[in-house]
């Protein structure tokens, strides 16, 4: 077996609980650290097949103490995620095997299909791709599964904000009182939870009009509750990636796509907010995995300072 680099690979109890699902006669050839992963560890598989050929699968490991610490409920909630998604329209990775409490591994670990397609961060071409993730999104949200997953979770509170260095200060303040409010009534929804660029793959052909999503992945943190929530982290991101005027643009490009939002203005605002204000804590991990992705320019003080003109975008525009 040979590795792409070091971090590829593949601790020997792991590697043992790997192979034990395989097909007989199989063997992992190749391994590759996968980029981008903020929470775990992600490698692809090159598997040889019996036939002489390969197929390639994808390990996600989680070693960061506080994902171990929480790995049962991630784990387990993505399985079963997976295992949901086959044969619907949503095109996601096929669960292969998990062991969420480290039975079998050195860390908690999830192995599963891999999916053809690249994620695709640049700016150039924004426009194109921008409509396609707001029909995944929409397609997502139409899924209607027998047992609903959990509820979503806040990732911010009022009392939990820091504005980044150099933010308006009023600005700030009036969004954080926002969010303090009661959260706004709302119809659920199937959410992926972190939906954004980096969690989505594309087949970016020599001609434009062959763009295409070819999957989904990150499934860990899905879960049941306002459309608004999906459409603002994805918002966020956008906003983050490519200038705040992507992150108000999304939003109407889900509408259009026939995704359907809270009438109210104050009640969007509250969802894009709750989700906005999240990453002032959380830029320099957020911009990390973008900058290794070849966006070098989107230094923590960069997505800090979109970040702070988003904000201010969303208060004048829906405030």
């Amino acid at each position: 077996m040979t590795n792409h680099d070091e971090a590829a690979a593949v601790r020997p109890l792991t590697l043992a609980w790997v192979s034990r699902h395989l097909e007989v006669g199989e063997r992992i050839v190749r391994t590759e650290a996968l980029r981008g992963g903020i929470t775990a560890e992600m490698r692809r598989l090159t598997i040889g097949t019996r036939d002489g050929g390969t197929r390639d699968l994808v390990l996600r490991t989680f070693v960061d103490p506080f994902f171990v610490e929480h790995a049962e409920d991630l784990l387990n909630r993505e399985a079963g995620v997976l295992t949901l998604l086959t044969g619907t329209g949503v095109s996601a990775p096929g669960l292969v095997a998990v062991d969420p409490m480290a039975a079998h591994c050195e860390y908690p670990s999830l192995l599963m299909t891999f999916l053809e397609g690249r994620t695709v961060l640049d700016d150039e071409g924004s426009e194109a791709r921008v409509p396609l993730l707001a029909r995944q999104l929409v397609a997502i949200h139409a899924l209607r599964p027998a047992e609903r997953p959990r509820e979503f979770e806040a990732w911010a509170s009022a009392d939990s904000v820091v504005p980044p260095n150099g933010a308006d200060a009023a600005v700030w303040a009036a969004a954080t009182e926002m969010i303090r409010k009661p959260a706004p009534p709302y119809e659920g929804r199937f959410l992926h939870r972190d939906f954004h660029p980096g969690n989505v793959l594309f087949e970016v052909p020599s001609c434009p009009a062959g763009l295409r999503i070819t999957g989904v992945v990150d499934w860990v943190q899905t879960s049941w509750g306002p459309a608004d929530l999906d459409v603002a982290h994805c918002s966020t991101n956008l906003a983050l990636l490519h200038g705040p005027t992507w992150g108000l643009r999304f939003a109407e490009a889900y509408e259009e796509a026939g995704g359907v939002l809270a009438a109210a203005a104050s009640e969007r605002l509250y969802w894009r907010l709750l989700d906005g204000l999240a990453f002032a804590a959380d830029a320099q991990w957020v911009a990390r995995p973008w900058r290794d992705a070849g966006r070098t320019e989107l230094t923590t003080r960069a997505v800090e300072e979109r970040l702070d003109t988003y904000v201010s975008s969303l208060m004048d525009a829906l405030g």
